[in-house]
């Protein structure tokens, strides 16, 4: 399991200074003169080259890259150019809010994956497993910020419950943080509940089909036992999967969703540093959210092989 582990973290470490190195050098070789666009074209050649300067622009690409790289990994992603606020300061306050959504949304797509899943399996064919499909099928077919749009429209607007924008940290307090993140935890896990429950049944179709659950179900072993303690475990491995992908793609929807709901995290952040151009903030979102899909595609990988030994062979 150690060498297992040992091979997946080189692989991420590489991905994660490929991810560097393809967004540095395209960020900066297509922002034409950055120190004459920060500075406007009223300035004089003298005041940019003198920017330029101060800011390492004149350096060769791979020199800039180098020192960078090298705060970087003492985790420094340097200075906004627009905020008085270094990137990894920004970066700290705004992570924690986009974290909160998402693993609030994967945690709560788990649970009713799981349960609807189970209930489509164990009764395949039947009227259970059909709605599931179809609300399944909705769930795919239709974008999460339609979804929000109508969340927002029916509970905010309509029936006056929730508001439709802001955020309420959980420090301040805890029923205020949930209230302002229900509309946009529902909106973001409206995909993977869909996914993650047809993974779940198709499995648990497979596996209920195998002949050792026929066997315990002859040896008079409860079916409640058979379901939960014997099956879902070894078909749970779909499941986690298609939830570590959720998980990375709430992580890009969050973009959307965030500002659509007026909600201070990551996605607002790189929303505004893009339209702004800036750079070393676009660069530290950029290189954060690639760490934070390594690890979970690492940790999913773990648990692919706590819960199946042939993972670890291959």
């Amino acid at each position: 399991m150690l060498a297992f582990f040992g091979r997946r973290l080189g692989v991420g470490i590489l991905m994660i200074f490929v991810v560097g190195v393809l967004a540095f050098s395209l960020l900066y070789l297509t922002s034409g003169d950055i120190a004459r666009n920060l500075l406007g074209d009223l300035a004089s050649e003298e005041v940019v080259r003198a920017r330029a300067a101060e800011m390492g622009l004149d350096r060769p690409l791979i020199a800039q890259f180098g020192t960078w790289l090298a705060d970087a990994v003492r985790g420094n992603f340097g200075q906004s150019w627009f905020r008085a606020a270094s990137v990894s300061e920004l970066l700290a306050t705004r992570l924690t809010v986009t974290l909160s959504l998402v693993l609030l949304a994967v945690g709560v797509s788990a649970i009713v994956a799981t349960v609807l899943g189970v209930a489509a399996a164990t009764r395949a064919g039947g009227i259970v497993d059909r709605v599931v499909q179809f609300v399944s099928l909705l769930g795919v077919a239709i974008p999460s910020f339609l979804i929000a749009l109508a969340l927002v429209l029916v509970f905010a607007i309509n029936l006056g419950w929730l508001n439709p924008t802001g955020f309420v940290q959980p420090s301040e307090s805890v029923g205020g943080w949930l209230a302002s993140v229900l509309l946009p935890v529902l909106a973001l896990c409206s995909s993977g509940v869909a996914g993650a429950a047809q993974q779940v049944r198709g499995a648990m179709i497979d596996v209920l089909g195998q002949d050792y659950v026929r066997t315990l179900r002859a040896g008079g072993v409860p079916a409640r036992s058979v379901i939960y303690k014997h099956t879902l475990r070894n078909a749970a491995g779909p499941g986690i999967s298609v939830l570590g992908l959720q998980f990375i793609g709430m992580m890009g929807g969050a973009v959307v969703i965030e500002n659509l709901f007026v909600i201070p995290g990551l996605g607002t952040l790189s929303a505004q540093s893009t339209m702004q151009g800036d750079i070393p903030v676009i660069m530290g979102v950029v290189v954060t959210i690639a760490i934070i899909v390594i690890l979970v595609n690492l940790i999913i990988d773990l648990i692919q092989g706590w819960l199946n030994p042939k993972v670890r062979v291959e």
